[in-house]
C-alpha cells in the first residue's frame, strides 16, 4: 500500500512597509437616529390618548400599546399612572417656561415688558402653533386635574411666578394683570371649545390690549 504525504512549509520574506501609504475607503457615520426615546414616545403616547379619547381612555395600557412598548418597558420609565401624569405636566410646564422666556428676552426693555411678552403669548402665535399648543394643554391639564388636582402645583407655581413679575414691571396697578386675564381666557375658550374667535377679532382685542400699555400724557 502506497501512502502519500504532502508537506506544506510556510516561507517568510522579510518585507520593508517604509514609505507605503495605505488607502481606506472613508468611513461613513451611520445616520442620526431621529427616532425619540422610549420615555418621550410613552408622554407623546399618553398626550394622543387623552386628545383623542379623553382622561378616562388613559390608562398604563392604553399608554404601552399607543407608544409601542410593553407594559414592563413602560413602568420601567415610568412606575405608575400618578408618575406617567406628572411626567406629562412636568415636560409641558418645562416647555411654557421655555416659551416665555424667549419672548420676554425679545421684548424691549422698560417697563410693561412682562406684560408684552404675556399679550405675545396669548394673541401672537398663527392660528395652526395655537391650536397645536391649546390641544397638549389641555389634554395634560386634564388628565392631571382628573387624577389629583395637586398634580397642577407646578403649573400654579410657574403661573404665580408670573403674576408676581408683572408687579415689579413698571406698570400702573391691574394693567398687567388685565392682560394675563384676558389670555387666559382666550386660552380657557380655546381649550373647551367655548367659542372660537376670528382672526380679526383677536387681532382687535390685541390692539384694545396694547393700549393699555401706552405712556399716559
Amino acid at each position: 500500500m502506497r501512502i502519500s504525504i504532502t508537506i506544506h512549509r510556510t516561507i517568510t520574506f522579510p518585507i520593508d512597509y517604509t514609505g507605503w501609504t495605505v488607502h481606506l475607503p472613508p468611513m461613513t457615520p451611520p445616520p442620526p437616529s431621529h427616532e425619540p426615546d422610549a420615555r418621550t414616545r410613552i408622554l407623546d403616547a399618553a398626550e394622543a390618548i387623552v386628545r383623542r379619547a379623553g382622561v378616562t381612555s388613559l390608562t398604563l395600557d392604553a399608554a404601552a400599546r399607543e407608544a409601542g412598548v410593553s407594559k414592563g418597558g413602560l413602568l420601567y420609565h415610568l412606575a405608575s399612572k400618578e408618575a406617567l401624569v406628572n411626567a406629562m405636566l412636568g415636560r409641558l410646564t418645562a416647555l411654557m417656561g421655555e416659551d416665555f422666556t424667549n419672548l420676554v428676552a425679545a421684548q424691549p426693555d422698560g417697563p410693561g415688558r412682562i406684560a408684552r411678552a404675556v399679550m405675545a403669548w396669548g394673541f401672537d402665535l398663527d392660528a395652526a402653533e395655537l391650536a397645536e399648543r391649546c390641544d397638549r394643554a389641555a389634554a395634560v391639564f386634564l388628565a392631571a386635574f382628573h387624577h389629583d388636582p395637586a398634580l397642577l402645583d407646578p403649573v400654579r407655581g410657574f403661573i404665580a411666578d408670573i403674576r408676581a413679575a408683572l408687579a415689579q414691571d413698571g406698570l400702573p396697578p391691574g394693567i398687567g394683570a388685565a392682560i394675563m386675564a384676558a389670555s387666559d381666557g382666550l386660552f380657557m375658550a380655546r381649550i373647551f371649545g367655548l367659542y372660537r374667535p376670528t382672526g380679526q377679532e383677536v387681532r382687535d382685542m390685541r390692539n384694545a390690549l396694547a393700549t393699555l400699555l401706552e405712556p399716559t400724557p
